[in-house]
């Protein structure tokens, strides 16, 4: 299996984002690549300019940092439709794409659902974060840098620019590198670009920490809410083991008021188990849920707890016209 290190540089609506044209709120003008054989060496690289079809002026934020001009890219530039023919072909058959963050792939297959391409990537489309695995490694998980502080928290020579995507390419690949996979990768994402379009579909990852579930599109959270996969709060580490333990309901899921649901429970074998419901919206404005499961400490299930109870004040005080 190859590595294909992406990077994708893209223009938006020079006059706003409520100007923008429908379902393409980022146009690529560039896409760069590196080809990585299993041992991570450098087997063959591609870079490609976008001319321009929509957005035919460069954003005034883009055009300070990609440095090109639409002079530029209309006469270096091929359109789209062929360049991404051309990049596909190019990173053949068995592959997994790396990335910094987790927008490039997602505003990649929007670019080709807009010109009505016929492209389907592998679902679920698994790929490496590389900005969530330094995190991982090196941090907490949760922060997320960006590649020039991973760059010289790794004393990597910055020996060339940034925000061109080929440039780019060569400094998350020598990140890559440096953190060495190996245990990392059980650690894929998973891109949301395309959601679980039925039950059949939807989406459970047990990862050595925590548990992922990325549940079918539902007309309200309300709805979501009441379905019994949802709100499910399982040991997940039970499961993985293939046993079975009780797991006791310490605080059912509840709302912070907005999109979010918390969970606490304690199961007889692995202790405190938290959970996160996060309701996210899809093109047509349902929502779909995206859960995670982890196991905790004590202070991990007080933090939970204080929360419940903070928003139960809240509550309380909004209901007496407190503190309006």
């Amino acid at each position: 299996m190859n590595y294909i290190v992406l990077d994708l540089e893209w223009n938006q609506c020079p006059s706003g984002k409520e100007n923008s044209v429908d379902k393409l709120n980022f146009e690529i003008i560039e896409i760069g690549a590196y080809k990585l054989d299993s041992r991570l060496n450098v087997v063959d690289k591609f870079n490609e300019l976008v001319k321009p079809q929509v957005y035919t002026e460069i954003h005034s934020i883009i055009g300070g940092i990609v440095k090109y001009t639409i002079d530029e890219l209309n006469e270096k530039g091929d359109y789209f439709e062929f360049v991404i023919k051309r990049f596909l072909d190019w990173c053949g058959e068995d592959y997994i794409f790396c990335t910094w963050g987790c927008q490039d792939l997602t505003e990649l297959q929007k670019n080709i659902r807009f010109y009505n391409l016929k492209y389907k990537f592998d679902y679920p489309l698994c790929y490496l974060d590389l900005q969530k695995l330094f995190s991982i490694k090196y941090e907490d998980g949760k922060l997320r840098r960006s590649l020039e502080f991973a760059v010289e928290y790794l004393k990597i020579s910055k020996t060339i620019p940034f925000h061109q995507a080929i440039d780019d390419v060569y400094y998350t690949t020598e990140i890559l590198r440096r953190m060495r996979l190996g245990e990392l990768e059980k650690y894929y994402s998973i891109d949301l670009y395309r959601k679980p379009a039925s039950k059949k579909e939807e989406i459970h990852i047990v990862y050595d920490t925590y548990y992922k579930y990325i549940s079918r599109a539902f007309s309200s959270k309300e709805k979501a809410m009441l379905d019994r996969e949802v709100k499910a709060s399982r040991c997940y580490l039970c499961e993985r083991e293939n046993a079975t333990k009780n797991m006791t309901k310490i605080a059912n899921w509840f709302s912070d008021g907005s999109k979010t649901y918390y969970f606490l429970g304690e199961c007889e074998k692995h202790g405190f188990i938290k959970g996160k419901i996060r309701m996210k919206k899809t093109d047509d404005d349902r929502v779909y849920a995206v859960k995670t499961l982890k196991a905790t400490d004590m202070d991990g299930a007080s933090q939970v707890l204080e929360k419940q109870l903070a928003i139960r004040e809240k509550r309380r005080k909004k209901r007496l016209g407190i503190g309006e």
